[in-house]
């Protein structure tokens, strides 16, 4: 063995260690070794320690493991006292180590003692060694401790020196994880932690966390065949990119010519030479193909916790999200579905509504994401699913590990990791009260929604996949007012062509039978964004950018084919439909114009036509708002989008945590348009429905019925709550109570309006 010297000895040279690849591969082959032979042996450490000061030729390697208190200590050292394990401790933001540790990334001095950060510990007998390789030991975007080596001499540890202690600390990553109960309780999270975000989807669940990132077990970490390693990783390389490559040339040209720099950025990522060259050499070391792309990740979400500048952290999704596709090509995933416990809760950072979908019979509880608002398309998949939804969780996927309890308040935006036994207490009394409230609303399915005194108010469902249809007997909605056609494109990694449309709104209007079935024009854009676009291109307000109507006018080619397979899928029926965001009539005129030829497209070629056509328009801006007389005798019917035009009325992005909760539909000046909308379009003999977030919301629904609207759209599960208002109230007193508020003096609308509802006996 090497005579590396003993500490406080005036430093002799040491040998240079293997070079790079060949010290990686050598040091990989001792600790699958160790790994397997010394399993359960309690000083793992010590000789994992041992082993990679012998590999190296360090004088010094030392392991430190994160604590309950979130410090690093000391658990393990070849060349440091051997006393100062268990008792040098480093915080975050103190020491080498600590400065590793918070910035989730490698460093390297040739004199440690220079560093301003440098924390001398007596304690440890580091005076002789001056050189300093630390790497952070990573999982799950989590910094587990901090592997270091040192020497005596001022020498430069090079790059393949680093790559080499990085691939160690991955496996290190799996080991202590394994053995966190023995080794360190900061090691697997035991403290309770509640996070709050956004709902996305009412009710209450508990269950088990099950992450959504692909993982790699640690028995797949090592390659029994390093070459047949890299043939596979070449393998899933070539698949990933032609599976990009292919992705662009059907979607580039046709729809999002504007956006293909876009596609040609994250095409060019997958395509990046150095990329590949990193996962090359980490199998050539003796790690698996899996394990090499995982290292890599593991880094990158590393650096994408730490990222603070918007641009950047795009550019590491499109990364992390380029490595968990490469993953699943390793592991021959088809995305036939995924697996999870059942009654778990999915937890992610951020997920598609692609993969969203592949866990439909997996019989999930919950979900909970970091990265999601009400308004996402996963908020809307998960509705559909019919379970609570949480998102705008920050730090989440961090802080919850695989198997935590979890309880998740689809109500309060709250979910809360690992509760203590008094909150599950609580958890559980407030389901049995809800499902109580439950069976008895499911009573009401079939009794009408219709006032004290006589007045019938007509509620839909909001959908936008077909398994929403489910609920339309199961809540006994007068039909769909508002079907979201544009999630047929979210959901699909290639742009659907002409016969896939027309069949799967055929399918729509079939399950619906006799009901009335409103289909909304694609409404892409902002942040709701088809895979075969790509990454958005940055607009600094992108929810007034170019989206909805905007981008489909633009593309009348694209446009026009989802017209006309709309008009195939309703021979014979009643085609409903309108158009989004409509800032103004001659908007709503140009898209009539190509609908009408269409139309006149179907007559000329003998195809069946729709035997009853109607074309409406939202109403999401106040230039539209304003406009409605205009609309008479052009538009058949309007539908209001509380959500877009409330955000658009008070200049405030609704996706925005500081401003959520700041402006209110209950407020004078809303209230006031609200009434002045529903006026203008009985005036001008349309029918008017509202289908945003507001219409399910009984507070907000006696608002508006109050204020004359007939017609309310909402999400399903809350068809029920609202027909119990309105089987409550009678609707002259309401009106005459909602109209003083409106004219009086109250400063708080809602305050006033619950003192109204509270008068009127309803429970809110």
């Amino acid at each position: 063995m090497t005579d590396r010297g003993r500490p406080g000895e005036k430093g002799s040279s040491s040998p240079r260690p293997p070079a790079g690849g060949g010290g990686a591969k050598l040091l990989l082959s001792r600790l699958r070794a160790l790994m397997a032979n010394q399993a359960q042996d309690p000083k793992r450490l010590e000789r994992v320690v041992e082993l990679i000061a012998n590999t190296m030729v360090a004088d010094v390697c030392s392991i430190y493991l994160r604590s309950e208190d979130e410090s690093l200590l000391l658990m393990a050292t070849q060349g440091l006292r051997p006393e100062a394990v268990g008792r040098t401790r480093m915080k975050e933001n103190e020491g080498l180590v600590g400065l590793v540790s918070s910035t989730a990334r490698p460093l390297r001095l040739t004199d440690a003692f220079s560093h301003p950060r440098f924390s001398y510990r007596p304690e440890t007998g580091e005076d002789p060694f001056h050189s300093f390789l630390g790497v952070p030991i990573l999982r799950g975007g989590r910094v587990l401790g901090v592997v270091v080596v040192q020497n005596r001499t001022e020498r430069a540890y090079d790059d393949e020196e680093a790559e080499a202690l990085q691939t160690v600390a991955m496996v290190l990553a799996e080991l202590v994880a394994s053995a966190a109960d023995t080794l360190s309780a900061g090691l697997r999270q035991t403290r309770p932690v509640e996070l709050r975000g956004r709902a996305m989807n009412e009710g209450l669940a508990s269950g088990v966390v099950h992450l959504y990132d692909p993982v790699v077990p640690p028995a797949r970490l090592f390659a029994a065949d390093p070459e047949l390693e890299e043939r596979r990783l070449n393998d899933a390389l070539e698949a990933l990119r032609n599976s990009i490559d292919a992705m662009l040339t059907r979607a580039g040209p046709v729809l999002f010519g504007e956006s293909r720099d876009v596609l040609e950025t994250y095409r060019l990522f997958a395509h990046d030479p150095s990329w590949e060259a990193r996962l090359v050499e980490a199998v050539r070391t003796g790690l698996s193909a899996e394990a090499a792309v995982d290292r890599v990740r593991r880094e990158h979400r590393a650096r994408l916790e730490n990222a603070r500048d918007g641009f950047l952290r795009e550019r590491l999704h499109d990364l992390e999200d380029l490595e968990n596709r490469l993953l699943r090509q390793l592991n021959g995933d088809d995305g036939g579905g995924r697996v999870a416990p059942p009654g778990a809760i999915l937890v992610a950072s951020r997920i598609g509504p692609a993969e969203l979908l592949e866990y439909r019979d997996a019989q999930l509880a919950g979900i909970a994401l970091e990265e999601a608002g009400a308004g996402s398309h996963a908020a809307i998949v998960a509705r559909a699913m019919g379970v609570p939804a949480v998102g705008g969780l920050t730090g989440l996927v961090t802080r919850a590990e695989d198997g935590d309890l979890m309880i998740i308040d689809g109500e309060g935006g709250v979910v809360h990791i690992r509760p203590e036994a008094e909150m599950m207490s609580s958890f559980q009394a407030r389901v049995a009260i809800s499902e109580q409230t439950q069976a008895e609303l499911s009573r009401l399915r079939d009794e009408p929604a219709r006032t004290t005194d006589g007045v019938e108010i007509d509620l839909y469902i909001n959908a936008g996949l077909s398994f929403d249809l489910d609920h339309l007997d199961a809540v006994g909605a007068k039909g769909v007012g508002l079907f979201r056609t544009e999630f047929q494109f979210m959901a699909s990694e290639t742009m659907p062509g002409l016969d896939e449309q027309s069949q799967f709104y055929k399918s729509v209007i079939d399950r619906a039978g006799d009901r009335p079935v409103t289909f909304r024009t694609i409404d892409l854009g902002g942040d709701k964004i088809a895979p075969f676009m790509g990454r958005r291109e940055r607009e600094e307000n992108p929810a007034l950018g170019w989206r909805a109507l905007r981008m489909a006018l633009d593309h009348p080619f694209f446009f026009r084919r989802q017209l006309r397979a709309l008009i195939r899928a309703s021979r014979g029926k009643t085609l409903r439909l309108m158009f989004p965001m409509v800032a103004t009539v001659e908007e709503f005129e140009a898209a009539r114009r190509l609908l009408d030829s269409e139309m006149e497209w179907a007559v000329k070629f003998g195809r069946d036509l729709p035997n009853r056509l109607q074309v409406g328009a939202m109403v999401e801006t106040p230039s539209l708002a304003f406009s409605i007389d205009q609309l008479k005798g052009k538009a058949d019917f309007l539908s209001v989008g509380t959500n877009d035009l409330m955000q658009f009325f008070f200049a405030a992005d609704r996706d925005n945590a500081r401003l959520a909760g700041r402006y209110d539909l209950l407020s004078r000046p809303a209230m006031r348009l609200m009434q002045r909308m529903r006026q203008r379009a009985d005036e001008a003999s349309l029918p008017i429905t509202v289908c945003g977030e507001a219409a399910g919301r009984p507070l907000e629904a006696l608002a508006l019925i109050a204020l004359g609207y007939r017609k309310l759209s909402m999400q399903a599960s809350r068809i029920a709550p609202v027909k119990l208002l309105v089987r409550s109230v009678d609707m002259a007193v309401l009106a005459r109570d909602v109209q003083a508020v409106l004219d009086g003096p109250a400063p708080s609308i809602r305050n006033a309006m619950l003192s109204v509802a509270a008068g009127l006996g309803l429970k809110i």
